[in-house]
């Protein structure tokens, strides 16, 4: 009789563990979302008035070594055009003037998750047959209206997979991301 009510009050100790664990993966989950809603509509509205392209900052930042990702950002508040580019082992993030479509600065990247990402991002650039330029230049082409905000080299499942290029663009206040091949 003891074993079956501790196994009961067990159980519905699980159930209460449970259903607050995930109460709390939903709250977090919706907040999460709506900030990053809110990230995006503060970078749509940013992004209005502004002449110059993803496309154009990929190809200013090229005398710096092979484009791996680059997007639009907002940091501290302000509009960023920012490209990780690779020459050999070596990593970089250019930070292209949005108003002029020049380097502003480029600055070495060493540690941290930056250097993991740059590392991912170089690994699927390495047997690309297309540029990042070209995939983002045929995305923004096959949807009309809309500019790049985004992109960035991936595989999608394991390292012996064709690279691609994830692409987010943004077409009025919408995004919308597309997957194009490198290969």
């Amino acid at each position: 009789m003891r074993s079956r009510s501790a196994a009961v009050l067990a159980a519905g100790l699980i159930c209460v563990v449970s259903t607050t664990f995930l109460a709390c993966a939903e709250d977090k989950e919706g907040k999460e979302s709506k900030e990053s809603k809110q990230d995006q509509a503060a970078l749509a509205q940013a992004l209005q008035g502004v002449s110059t392209t993803l496309e154009q900052g990929l190809a200013a930042s090229e005398g710096s070594g092979t484009p791996i990702s680059g997007k639009f950002e907002l940091e501290d508040g302000k509009l960023q055009l920012s490209v990780y580019t690779m020459k050999g082992d070596q990593f970089a993030e250019v930070v292209v003037d949005h108003t002029t479509g020049r380097v502003a600065k480029t600055e070495a990247i060493t540690c941290g998750d930056d250097l993991a990402a740059a590392k991912s991002q170089s690994a699927a650039v390495s047997t690309a047959k297309r540029t990042l330029r070209e995939a983002t230049e045929h995305a923004v082409g096959s949807n009309a209206g809309s500019r790049a905000v985004s992109v960035i080299a991936a595989r999608v499942g394991d390292s012996n997979s064709p690279p691609v290029a994830r692409i987010t663009l943004l077409q009025g206040q919408t995004f919308k991301i597309v997957t194009e091949p490198l290969n």
